[in-house]
């Protein structure tokens, strides 16, 4: 039975010992293989002699060394801090700086690249790297240690921390509504029940093959991983470029599932699907966003045999509802019901649940309820708290997560979206910050004023617009300050963050209260992509 994360990987491999585990580049690793892999690198870990729960930051593209490092950091009771790997210096600084990490598995290249930011974070001992060390970087000049990956590795078994289901497992940064990127606490708990309940509606099992397109820093990525080690599956590791890509990837790999978001749902819509792909493909999943019903259209009909899972969930939860592919057609934008072992209640502001059709709050309580946001008391409170109605008689209070997210309930218990509470934008599958992206048009010294906001998008979901005053300093010319501002976001920035349009003001719209009148302005700019 699984209880700790580690335990997915190892009891598969006692099971399914020769079964295929991960596939990557044309490469295959067997269970046994994985194992004996993880085991390696969590007795060197083990040797580093680091606190229990200490972090270790994984900032690389998917590749076998990823699992190691992920399984090897969980098995030995360290918490395991996966970094987008489109993210710049700058931010994986702040990620590395917050949650104190102490150990950084990494690429020669990304610690070039940055080498001079991280060399801020007080807590970070020790780099790994994957691979052999280049020329370009004086290695002794930094301040922590830098080690190959093999040189780590140890075959000599270790002690580990003795650890149970409530601790931590990993923490996974997402965009808040204000401020930095916050980073949500995962238990070991919380990682095995969700790839249980996942696999339980997905009915996976060891003849599935999954594929991985998804960053694992995003937990609807991650649970790829998870999903498939629960049931002895294999998964295919692709990073991609283009949506085509991933259909050539598809149809190499005999993919049985598919997980991806709306935007690269639409471009995959538009793509040509063998019959060889239409054959092996038994279902495919979408989160991240409602996906639009033309483009699930054009899915069903390139693939009749394959069954659509449309999902909603959110980081601090994982996962909380799907719709039953046998529902589709009579409720295409239905965001479902809630997933095995969860309870989804739509509240009120006051806590008492709200009648059919009436809009309130998404709260979600259970097992897959995450331990709240590293280092930040006053988050975590606004976010995670009882649960309404409590127990009647009974005193113990257990905690849910207040989702933010306004949805109704029909007569027949299935959920709709109906917006978000907060200001965050979603694009391409990521939720955004507005203040994030407004700290980095601050610091290029261009501007005097900005407000970031998300704008309907055919394709992205919403578009990132941003509104703002120039401050001179010598571009006379608003197409010129365009691109000196587009110029610094794309050193700054991941390419899904970048404004898709920028909106130059002699003068910002103000509301009453003196404040930059976003509303005005997201009415105004509403037809920008239509």
């Amino acid at each position: 039975m699984a209880r700790l994360l580690g335990d997915i990987l190892f009891n598969s491999a006692k099971t399914f010992p020769d079964n295929q585990a991960v596939e990557y580049k044309g490469k295959a690793l067997s269970y046994t293989q994985v194992v004996q892999r993880v085991d390696s690198v969590a007795f060197g870990l083990a040797a580093l002699q680091l606190e229990k729960s200490d972090r270790v930051a994984i900032y690389l593209e998917k590749r076998f060394e990823v699992v190691d490092a992920i399984f090897a950091a969980a098995r030995s009771g360290l918490a395991f801090v996966p970094v987008n790997p489109l993210l710049k210096a700058a931010q994986v600084e702040y990620i590395l700086a917050d949650c104190n990490v102490k150990i950084l598995f990494t690429s020669f290249m990304r610690l070039r690249q940055i080498h001079a930011e991280i060399a801020n974070c007080p807590d970070l001992e020790c780099v790994v790297l994957v691979d052999e060390i280049g020329d370009g970087l004086d290695i002794e000049s930094l301040p922590f240690r830098v080690i190959g990956i093999e040189s780590l590795k140890q075959e000599v078994e270790a002690t580990f921390h003795e650890i149970i289901d409530e601790d931590v497992a990993a923490i996974l940064y997402t965009s808040g509504s204000t401020g930095k990127p916050k980073g949500v606490v995962l238990s070991h708990r919380n990682m095995v029940e969700g790839a249980k309940s996942v696999a339980e509606y997905l009915n996976n099992t060891c003849e599935d093959r999954l594929l991985a397109a998804l960053p694992f820093s995003f937990d609807y990525g991650l649970s790829q991983l998870t999903t498939a080690f629960l049931v002895g599956a294999r998964v295919s590791l692709l990073n991609f470029l283009f949506a085509r890509d991933i259909i050539k990837a598809l149809e190499q790999n005999q993919i049985t599932g598919l997980a991806a978001v709306p935007p690269l749902w639409l471009q995959l819509a538009d793509l040509e699907w063998s019959s060889e792909i239409a054959n092996n493909l038994r279902y495919i999943t979408n989160s991240g966003g409602a996906m639009p019903v033309a483009t699930l259209q054009k899915l069903r009909t390139a693939l009749p045999n394959t069954k659509p899972y449309l999902m909603y969930g959110l980081t601090e939860a994982f996962r909380s509802t799907f719709l039953d592919p046998a529902e589709i057609d009579s409720r295409p934008e239905s965001m479902g019901k809630a997933i095995p072992n969860a309870k989804v209640m739509v509240v009120r502001p006051d806590g008492s649940e709200c009648d059919p059709h009436e809009h309130g709050e998404l709260v979600h309580r259970g097992a897959l309820v995450a331990k709240g946001y590293w280092n930040d008391v006053e988050r975590t409170a606004e976010r995670f708290k009882p649960v309404p109605g409590g127990f009647g008689q009974i005193k113990t209070e257990e905690i849910a997560v207040w989702s933010g997210d306004t949805v109704y309930r029909d007569e027949d218990g299935f959920l709709y979206f109906v917006g978000r509470k907060d200001e965050m934008i979603k694009t391409s599958g990521y939720r955004v910050s507005p203040s994030e992206i407004e700290d980095v048009i601050y610091e290029s010294g261009l501007v005097s004023e900005v407000i970031a906001m998300g704008i309907s998008h055919p394709k992205l979901g919403q578009a990132i617009v941003i509104v703002v005053k120039i401050d001179n300093g010598g571009l006379e010319e608003n197409g010129d300050a365009a691109k000196s501002l587009l110029s610094h976001c794309r050193t700054e920035m991941p390419a899904y963050m970048i404004p898709q349009h920028i909106q130059i003001e002699t003068n910002l719209k103000r509301n009453p209260n003196g404040k930059i009148d976003r509303k005005f302005y997201a009415e105004e700019l509403k037809c920008l992509f239509a």
